[in-house]
């Protein structure tokens, strides 16, 4: 069945056979000829041995095949006159599966088996067994139930290449895009920010030299536009190449914490919870949301302090970033172009976001997002 739509699981549809195949045989079995007593008893196990043993033909394709033949030979030899349908559809399983010359090997030692049967528990009477056994497995019936087998697996590996074939196409036109990305990024943004970069360490540098005081926002202009040449330069290296090194994520919180201390701003980071793996969305977004409120922080706030606070819980991570600055409370208020950014992350997450400032002073960011079924 194709990718997308709904698809039976294998187990359900091998019981559902099983089950259909076994009523097929004791129904035709016990409603033809067939022997009493003791002989009837075991003839009517093997017939639903048979059909019970397709159960497992996805799992263990070659196995059921020697399963069903030996209940065929089995309910052949006791008298029963029923068509071996549980070995036929195991056959067609096996074909299917790609074990085309095991089935055959398998399909001539029954033939055989049946055949010498006959002669061993049927002296006397030989040929009219025999003829029974004939009528029962023709051998019209297996080289249906194989080609048909066959038929299937060549249908499932064309369907297969085809499936390959549009997910190769797709990669390539998702690189060409990102690779067309990249290089607008980079004819867009990289001489920007490298003038801003260049600019600040020159105005740092020769405030230095003349022996002034370096005003702490041309320390954090200088810090930003190096961060921002390097988060620049690892984008375009992950757009670049797929296999690079992945995006920043929550192990980088510390760096970016201890990044900004350097700037003058007090900043703490407290983890609390149990530390474990979470999906890589959740633990880029993480990181993104600490970014951007501490950037926020040192542009807008006016802020001497900040702490950040990681906590894993069993099904959520969540982060809280507080600063003592200069905001002002209010209900509701305006989200700038960062803030939006991180609530359309958080929100393809699942997760939920508020911002908004603190009654005791600064401003507030708190994120949380759901570990479990993360996209």
């Amino acid at each position: 069945m194709d990718k997308g739509r709904f698809a039976v699981p294998a187990a359900v549809t091998d019981c559902a056979t099983a089950l259909g195949v076994t009523a097929l045989l004791l129904s035709t079995g016990l409603s033809g000829p067939h022997p009493s007593g003791e002989r009837e008893l075991l003839g009517s196990a093997l017939l639903a041995a048979g059909g019970l043993a397709l159960a497992a033909r996805s799992r263990a394709p070659l196995v059921v095949l020697v399963v069903t033949g030996l209940c065929a030979v089995g309910y052949l030899g006791t008298g029963f006159e029923a068509l071996a349908v549980s070995y036929l559809v195991a056959v067609y399983g096996t074909v299917r599966a790609g074990h085309r010359a095991a089935t055959l090997a398998v399909s001539v030692g029954l033939l055989a088996m049946l055949h010498l049967t006959a002669l061993v528990l049927h002296d006397g009477a030989p040929r009219e067994v025999v003829a029974q056994a004939r009528s029962t497995l023709e051998l019209a019936w297996l080289i249906a139930a194989f080609a048909a087998g066959e038929a299937v697996r060549q249908a499932e590996r064309r369907a297969d290449e085809a499936e390959r074939t549009r997910e190769e196409t797709a990669r390539r036109r998702a690189d060409e895009e990102r690779l067309r990305i990249a290089r607008e990024l980079h004819d867009s943004l990289t001489h920007q920010i490298s003038v801003i970069k260049v600019q600040s360490e020159v105005a740092v540098h020769v405030a230095r030299r003349r022996g002034e005081q370096v005003p702490e926002a041309l320390l954090a202009i200088q810090e930003a536009g190096r961060e921002a040449s390097r988060e620049l330069r690892a984008t375009l290296e992950a757009l670049r190449d797929d296999d690079t090194t992945p995006p920043h994520g929550l192990h980088h919180i510390p760096d970016l914490v201890e990044r900004l201390q350097g700037t003058g701003l007090a900043t703490t980071l407290t983890i609390e919870g149990h530390p474990h793996a979470v999906p890589a969305a959740v633990s880029r977004t993480a990181y993104r949301i600490v970014q951007e409120s501490l950037t926020n922080v040192t542009r807008h706030a006016a802020a001497t302090t900040a702490s950040v606070l990681i906590d894993y819980r069993p099904n959520a991570l969540a982060i809280r970033v507080d600063d003592n600055g200069k905001a002002t409370f209010h209900p509701a208020p305006t989200p700038g172009l960062g803030l939006l950014g991180m609530r359309e992350r958080v929100t393809a997450l699942g997760g939920r976001l508020r911002t908004e400032p603190r009654s005791a002073g600064g401003f507030t960011v708190q994120a949380e997002l759901p570990t479990n079924g993360a996209p």
